[in-house]
């Protein structure tokens, strides 16, 4: 008699376990479909490049993840510059904040007058030089 009620004992112990286990993969993957979605409809803040050509000022803003810098055609922010790559830099928004890149052009990317080698967190104020053009940067809070 006492080994049927520990029998019972076990198989309650045990379907409480997998009652305790399927809540925890429940509230997991509720609080992970929540957090993509948070994710997914995040806004990503605008960002302004000014620079001045000649007698006019050239602004241009931009709301998407990625800005495609240089002379070719697909690019998003164009300089029809001999001394610019096709595709010479990019800014790009990850982590919460914007980064600019250089894509290996020939005559490089600074950034506040230092080349850039790696990409690097832009804040506003900072000083893109691509080519002979200096595009100053600025970032509008989310």
């Amino acid at each position: 008699m006492l080994a049927v009620v520990i029998l019972i004992l076990r198989y309650a112990l045990m379907l409480c376990l997998f009652m305790f286990l399927g809540w925890v993969v429940l509230t997991l993957w509720r609080e992970l479909r929540f957090q993509s979605q948070v994710v997914s409809t995040r806004k990503v803040p605008a960002i302004t490049l000014l620079r001045e050509s000649g007698d006019e000022s050239v602004s241009q803003v931009f709301s998407k993840h990625e800005v495609l810098i240089g002379r070719g055609e697909d690019c998003d922010y164009i300089i029809d510059e001999e001394v610019v790559s096709s595709h010479h830099a990019r800014l790009i928004f990850r982590s919460s904040q914007w980064w600019v890149e250089d894509l290996r052009s020939t005559n490089g990317t600074y950034l506040n007058d230092e080349r850039l080698d790696t990409a690097t967190v832009v804040i506003k104020g900072d000083e893109l030089r691509v080519g002979h053009q200096i595009i100053s940067v600025d970032l509008q809070s989310e």
